[in-house]
């Protein structure tokens, strides 16, 4: 009931910060965005859900911000903590925390790359890149420096993008104009788009930007690394519609073109010229003049029209489980936002606070909106309006580091098994592929059910959950309260503390009866997905 009452009360208490925020002219982009949002249920004759109770709020917060749930005594710590501000005082604990820089690193590592991109076991084995990602995120890097990097891959760790595309410069069009710039591009590799503005020729000018990258190889094993080099020669042939290709015809060639753009101004080769093929274990030339630093610096400009629109809406849809204009990577000129302008000022102000990353996720965060309980009337998982929270599975990564702190692995000092990391990023799911779509998979069902390397986690051992709640000498009640802050982030209700209780304290080992009990709540899909 306490709980409940104090709910109310910080409702209240945000709403009447808003008012006296706009009164006193502020102009914070949360406030924006909540006063957007209840215009528009306002207007859908829509009745949003209340806000989530503090219990549902950590949880979620930590997943979404550190990639994994809250330990049980840091949820007691939060739960009696009743300063008004705890909320926004434990986003910015988050960020500051080391794990965010990990985990944003993991969230973009599957939206470079998804979880078996091509390029063989070259793309396969990233982490390299991810600790290289993981550094941009600790430092900040602001999104647009982040963007350049990835597209000139020069820094040590920031080649790999380019290597799933090696020697397929249509492929890496299709890729970056999607990721980056929100755009779908495919369609018009074979023949002009049907219901946007460019055209096959389009495409392939843009495709002449990454037509002259190289791919080198040197090493092998774990010494093995990459480099991209750059030709000063090269286009990209244009032989027509599909439909119209004709046996042994090569094309034309085709000049770089920015996207709904100008061409590109290149300086003609010197007469003698002559193009040296970069090789493995030879110092990178400088091309004679650089298509890779042309578009990198196009695309990342504050004024290009997609790009600064395409990451406030990527990052929005990884809070709020849709994009304002939905899927998040499909901005195109015949597709509309559930609230209409909202995007466009979410841009806007990413680019007027310098692309600064940790800034837009606080303010989106911090949100009433992104606070709200995810329980309600609507059936979709992540509804249109963002009427109430969306309900999502927890990505692969985030689904092992929590059960290694719900069953207190992390605390005992030993490593995971070799192969259980492995296991998780390969057979649990690609849930960020930019729909919100989610299915089970069977590999996942008999690992959760069956897997020996589970129950390693799980069995009592010094220092982890089984082996705190044998030891503890406070009545059985507390136990279950402990198992169930350490699992589920949350206090047990009456009926479930007395039926764990009673499973506990029946006839049989001890060491077996917790081990199942355990099981069972990380076998739940409160445990598999958000609160």
């Amino acid at each position: 009931m306490a709980q409940r009452t104090y709910v109310v009360v910080l409702a209240s208490v945000w709403l009447v910060a808003i008012s006296l925020g706009s009164a006193a002219g502020e102009t914070r982009l949360r406030d924006v965005i909540d006063r957007s949002l209840a215009e528009t249920w306002r207007r859908e004759n829509i009745q949003s859900a209340p806000l989530a109770d503090d219990a549902t709020f950590l949880r979620r917060v930590y997943l979404d911000l550190v990639g994994t749930i809250p330990s049980a005594e840091e949820v007691q710590v939060f739960l009696r903590d009743y300063d008004p501000d705890k909320r926004a005082k434990w986003i910015d604990r988050l960020l500051a925390d080391p794990r965010y820089a990990q985990h944003q690193a993991n969230v973009w590592d599957v939206i470079l790359f998804g979880r078996n991109p091509p390029g063989g076991d070259a793309t396969r084995k990233r982490d390299g890149f991810k600790r290289w990602l993981a550094g941009k995120f600790a430092t900040n890097t602001r999104y647009d420096a982040l963007v350049r990097s990835i597209l000139l891959a020069e820094e040590e760790g920031s080649e790999l993008f380019y290597v799933q595309f090696r020697n397929q410069p249509e492929e890496a069009t299709v890729a970056v104009s999607r990721i980056f710039l929100g755009t779908q591009l495919q369609c018009a590799r074979c023949h002009d788009h049907p219901f946007e503005d460019w055209t096959q020729r389009d495409f392939y000018g843009m495709a002449g930007f990454f037509v002259r990258l190289v791919v080198l190889e040197e090493g092998s094993g774990n010494a093995r690394r990459f480099r991209i080099a750059e030709k000063s020669s090269g286009e990209v042939l244009f032989s027509g519609n599909a439909k119209d290709q004709v046996p042994g015809r090569k094309g034309e060639p085709v000049k770089p073109k920015f996207l709904l753009g100008p061409e590109l101004n290149e300086p003609p080769l010197p007469n003698d010229h002559k193009e040296t093929e970069p090789k493995p274990g030879q110092p990178l030339r400088k091309p004679f003049f650089s298509r890779k630093e042309k578009i990198a610096q196009w695309i990342t400009a504050s004024d290009n029209p997609f790009f600064a629109r395409a990451a406030a809406n990527r990052f929005w849809g990884q809070f709020f489980g849709r994009g304002l204009v939905h899927p998040v990577d499909d901005l195109g000129s015949n597709k509309s936002s559930a609230v209409p302008g909202l995007l466009d000022t979410v841009a806007q102000e990413f680019v007027a606070h310098g692309f600064d990353v940790k800034w837009l996720i606080r303010e989106l965060v911090s949100t009433r909106a992104y606070q709200l309980a995810s329980s309600g009337p609507v059936s979709e998982a992540s509804p249109r309006f963002y009427e109430r929270a969306r309900v999502r599975p927890l990505s692969a990564e985030e689904l092992l580091a929590a059960i290694q702190v719900a069953t207190g692995f992390d605390r005992t000092g030993e490593k995971l098994p070799g192969d259980t990391q492995e296991y998780f990023l390969r057979y649990f799911g690609e849930p960020t592929n930019g729909q919100g779509e989610f299915q089970g998979s069977l590999s996942e069902h008999l690992f959760l059910n069956n897997s020996g390397n589970l129950r390693q986690m799980i069995q009592p051992r010094k220092g982890n959950l089984a082996q705190r709640l044998l030891i503890m000498h406070e009545p059985w009640d507390k136990r279950v309260e402990l198992l169930f802050l350490s699992v589920l982030s949350r206090y047990p209700s009456e009926a479930e503390r007395s039926r764990f209780v009673q499973h506990l304290t029946s006839p049989g080992r001890p060491e077996a009866l917790l081990e199942e009990a355990i099981w069972v709540l990380l076998n739940t899909a409160e445990f598999r997905f958000n609160h």
